[in-house]
C-alpha cells in the first residue's frame, strides 16, 4: 500500500477538513520560544485554504493528565499561526464540546480555527480502545475529512494518529510526504559516503537505531553523553560522567560487528571535563585516557566533546555525501559546552549533498545556536518517530494513512 496524499481526498471546496498537526512547541511564560514545528504545517494548512476547505486544526501540547491545564494551553500557537498564515484564526477553548462545534459552526470557506489541547480529553491517549474509539468519534463529528500531518506524533497509538483515520476520508498532509521522502532516502537509497552523528545522554536511547543502521552505514561518530559508555567499554576511566554500565556488553558487541562489517564508528578522542553541571562550573580539555587526571579527578564531568573532536567530526561531516545528525555533542545549553554541537552544525550545513537534522533536540539546538532551518537540507519535526521510523519500526499512524 501507498500513502494517501492530499489529491485522494479529490475536491475540498467547502468541506470541513480536521488537520492533525504537531504544534507541541516549547513554551515559557505562555510563550513559544521555537516555534519550528508551528512553521511546518503551514505549507498543508495553506493549501487548503487555497482549496477552500474549512480548516480545523488539532493538536497536543505537552503532557497533561487528560484534563484542561492552563499551562498546556494551545492559545499561544493559535496566535501564532495567525501571524503566520497573515489570516485570523479562531480558537475554541475545548476539543469537542460547545466552544468548539460553535468555532466550527462559524467557518467560511478558507477559514481556519485551532481546537484546544487534544490531551485535555482522557480519551486522545487512553490504552482503552474504545475510550479511544469514543473520542475519535466525537473528534471526527466535528469534520467531513482528516488530514494527519503531525509526523511528531504518528509513532503513537492515539485517538488522533489512528483512531479518526478509520472514520473520515484521511490523507497525509504535506509535511508527511516530505519526512518520508528524507527518511526514505536514508534507509533505502543513500548517497555515499553515509555518516550517521548519534549524540544525546543515553545509549539505550538509540538502540534500535543502531542497530538498523549499522548496516547500512559507512561511519558512525558517537557523542554526548552516551559516549561515555562506549568508552568505559574501551576500558576508559571516565570519573563522574553519565554511564549506562548495563549497556556496556551491548556497546562492546557494537564495535565488533562495526569491525566486521568495515564500519568506521569515531568516538572522541578529547572531551571538556567540568567540575560540576552548571555553567559556572570549572572546566577544562582532557584527552579520554585522562579524564580523571584533571583536577576534578574522579568527580569530574565530562560535558561536551573537546575542541580536537569537534574539528575531526566536523572533518567527518564534510567528507560525507549523506548525514543523520540525532542527539546534540554536548550540554548545548550551556555556553561552555555547546562548542561540539555547534562545530557538527556548523559542517552539517557545508556538505555537498543531504543533511538532515533528526528532530528533538538536535532541532532545538541549531535554533539555539543560531542556524537557520534552511541552512540545513531537512529539520525532522518528529525526534521519537524519526528513530522508529530508521529503526524499521512500524508506525500506527502512517499504517493509518496507507503506508507499508
Amino acid at each position: 500500500m501507498s500513502l494517501r496524499t492530499l489529491e485522494s481526498l479529490g475536491s475540498l471546496a467547502g468541506k470541513r477538513v480536521i488537520v492533525r498537526c504537531d504544534l507541541n512547541v516549547p513554551l515559557k511564560d505562555a510563550q513559544i520560544t521555537d516555534d519550528g514545528r508551528v512553521r511546518a504545517s503551514v505549507p498543508t494548512l495553506k493549501a487548503l485554504i487555497d482549496a477552500g476547505a474549512r480548516v480545523i486544526v488539532c493538536s497536543h501540547l505537552g503532557r497533561p493528565k487528560g484534563e484542561p491545564d492552563p499551562q498546556f494551553s494551545l492559545a499561544p500557537v493559535a496566535e501564532r499561526l495567525g501571524e503566520l498564515l497573515e489570516r485570523d484564526v479562531a480558537f475554541a477553548a475545548d476539543t469537542v464540546g460547545s466552544a468548539a462545534r460553535s468555532a466550527v459552526a462559524a467557518l467560511g470557506d478558507g477559514d481556519v480555527a485551532v481546537l484546544e489541547n487534544l490531551r485535555f480529553n482522557a480519551g486522545e491517549t487512553s490504552k482503552d480502545d474504545a475510550e479511544r474509539g469514543e473520542f475519535a468519534q466525537q473528534l471526527a463529528a466535528l469534520g467531513d475529512a482528516v488530514v494527519s500531518d503531525g509526523f511528531g506524533a504518528v509513532h503513537r497509538r492515539h485517538a488522533s494518529t489512528v483512531e479518526i483515520e478509520k472514520l473520515l476520508p484521511s490523507a497525509a498532509g504535506l509535511l508527511i510526504e516530505t519526512e518520508l521522502k528524507v527518511l526514505d532516502r536514508l534507509t533505502e537509497s543513500p548517497e555515499r559516503p553515509y555518516t550517521v552523528v548519534l549524540g544525546g545522554s543515553k545509549v539505550s536511547d538509540k538502540l534500535g537505531v543502531i542497530d538498523h543502521l549499522l548496516p547500512r552505514v559507512d561511519r558512525l561518530l558517537i557523542g554526548g553523553g552516551m559516549l561515555f559508555t562506549f568508552l568505559a567499554a574501551q576500558g576508559h576511566k571516565i570519573g563522574s560522567s553519565l554511564l549506562e554500565e548495563d549497556q556496556i556488553p551491548t556497546v562492546k558487541r557494537y564495535l565488533a560487528e562495526a569491525s566486521e562489517r568495515g564500519v568506521e564508528i569515531v568516538l572522541p578522542t578529547d572531551v571538556v571535563v567540568a567540575s560540576k553541571f552548571g555553567a559556572d562550573a570549572e572546566h577544562e580539555v582532557a584527552s579520554i585516557d585522562a579524564i580523571e587526571a584533571t583536577p576534578f579527578g574522579a568527580s569530574g564531568l565530562g560535558l561536551d566533546i573537546g575542541p580536537a573532536s569537534a574539528s575531526a567530526f566536523a572533518d567527518a561531516v564534510r567528507a560525507s555525501k549523506t548525514v543523520f545528525w540525532n542527539g546534540p555533542m554536548g550540554v548545548f545549553e550551556l555556553e561552555p559546552f555547546a562548542a561540539g554541537t555547534q562545530a557538527v552544525a556548523q559542517a552539517l550545513t557545508e556538505i555537498d549533498g543531504l543533511g538532515v537534522v533528526g528532530g528533538g533536540d538536535s532541532a532545538a539546538a541549531v535554533r539555539q545556536l543560531g542556524f537557520a532551518d534552511d541552512q540545513f537540507g531537512h529539520i525532522s519535526t518528529g525526534g521519537g518517530a524519526s528513530l522508529e521510523f530508521l529503526e524499521g519500526k512500524k508506525l500506527p499512524g502512517l499504517e493509518a494513512l496507507g503506508w507499508a
